[in-house]
């Protein structure tokens, strides 16, 4: 058979096939593999530090294990689903999930429910358990803001059109999230945008003006008025290490943890005690379990999960600049996961509260991850049929 563009539509007779005839065939591999080794890994360590008792506040193991198991089986079939969509229909996704994940962030607002003490970003749900309406925002922002870059640069909308409805899409749920308030999905919103104005077109100048401007006055109206006294101490922690044991004791643990992994995992049986080790700070667990061999095997792959993605965003861009932008976005605010989670493990980054993707405890996260998942292949798969490959 001759592999014209559309071709992977049609067998030999010409007759139309759906996207599931060829589904296996279609799905970028790549980008698959290394998220389910990712998880492989994430499902290994949580379940040797859930065993040990962490976590088992919020629920008894092995109940908590099964639940993050159920949420990697459910995310998967929710992203696969996604692929065998036609770009109008995820067009159509993208304004349906933006319009419930706005719903939800006000529910939070009114539900009184607290997950984690001075945070209220999490909805209750029977029998699944608490949920984080934040986590849809970043895929909802990215598939509604995709198509008004385009028609930026295809002049259908003016410059300023476009970035007024922007700082529309953007902008509702960054007030949600902020006052929540939840700092690191804020920053990941923020650098989801920047990355993506960056890509259509922006002058580093421009980005860099706009940062300085956000610091000097977002910052200041941030510290007075939305983060909370636990957020402020992990700011001036990360700032000046050792002015407060007790604020300092997360970070010293962690890096208590992280040394002790040594090459290839500590196995003097006698683990470091560290918060949320189960969750924020699964990092350490990692390398305490598996040492610097399984810490730069996580880097190793997530590195490649994200640089492949970005080479398949630049590749589309030329058939299908809506598509490429939203996988610019959705990638940007992954590995700014990826980036800032290990770097507030280590020190080198403040701690804001966000998890390491497809590996910390979760289940909204692990399946909201999986959903944007499901778009970059979806959009993967397009560019394939588009270009008979």
């Amino acid at each position: 058979m001759n592999w014209t563009e559309g071709s992977m539509r049609r067998t030999v007779d010409g007759n139309r096939r759906s996207r599931a005839d060829y589904f296996f065939s279609a799905l970028d591999y790549r980008m698959l593999v290394p998220v389910l080794a990712l998880v492989m890994i994430g499902l290994v360590v949580l379940n040797n530090v859930l065993a040990s008792g962490y976590g088992a506040a919020a629920f008894e193991y092995p109940i908590n294990y099964f639940k993050q198991i159920a949420a990697v089986l459910i995310g998967i079939v929710a992203a696969f689903i996604l692929c065998l969509f036609e770009p109008p229909t995820m067009r159509l996704i993208g304004g349906i999930l933006y319009f419930v994940s706005i719903l939800l962030l006000i529910v939070v607002k009114l539900d009184g429910y607290q997950a984690v003490a001075g945070a209220d970003s999490w909805l209750r749900i029977p029998i699944f358990g608490s949920f984080q309406p934040s986590e849809l925002s970043k895929i909802a922002v990215a598939m509604l803001s995709g198509p008004i870059f385009a028609a930026m640069k295809t002049g259908e909308l003016s410059y300023s059109q476009g970035f007024l409805r922007l700082l529309a899409v953007y902008g509702v749920p960054f007030l949600f999230v902020i006052t929540e308030p939840d700092l690191g999905t804020s920053l990941v919103l923020i650098f989801m945008f920047l990355a993506t104005t960056f890509v259509w077109g922006v002058r580093w100048r421009t980005i860099l003006l706009s940062v300085a401007g956000m610091i000097f006055l977002v910052l200041p109206l941030s510290w007075n008025f939305a983060l909370n006294a636990t957020q402020k101490e992990r700011i001036m922690t990360f700032l000046f290490r050792g002015h407060d044991k007790t604020a300092s004791y997360h970070i010293n643990q962690s890096l208590a943890a992280v040394a002790s992994g040594g090459l290839a995992g500590n196995r003097t049986g006698e683990n470091v005690s560290v918060p949320v080790k189960e969750s924020d700070f699964i990092f350490p667990a990692i390398s305490e379990q598996l040492g610097l061999i399984g810490t730069t095997v996580v880097i190793l792959l997530a590195a490649y999960f994200i640089f492949h993605t970005f080479r398949v965003a630049s590749k589309i861009h030329s058939r299908s600049p809506e598509e490429s932008y939203i996988m610019v976005a959705l990638i940007s605010g992954l590995a700014f996961h990826f980036v800032e989670n290990i770097g507030m493990t280590v020190g080198l980054l403040p701690i804001t509260g966000i998890p390491l993707p497809f590996i910390s405890y979760g289940g909204s996260a692990m399946i909201s991850n999986f959903l944007l998942l499901g778009v970059l292949l979806n959009y993967s798969m397009n560019y394939k049929e588009k270009a008979g490959t």
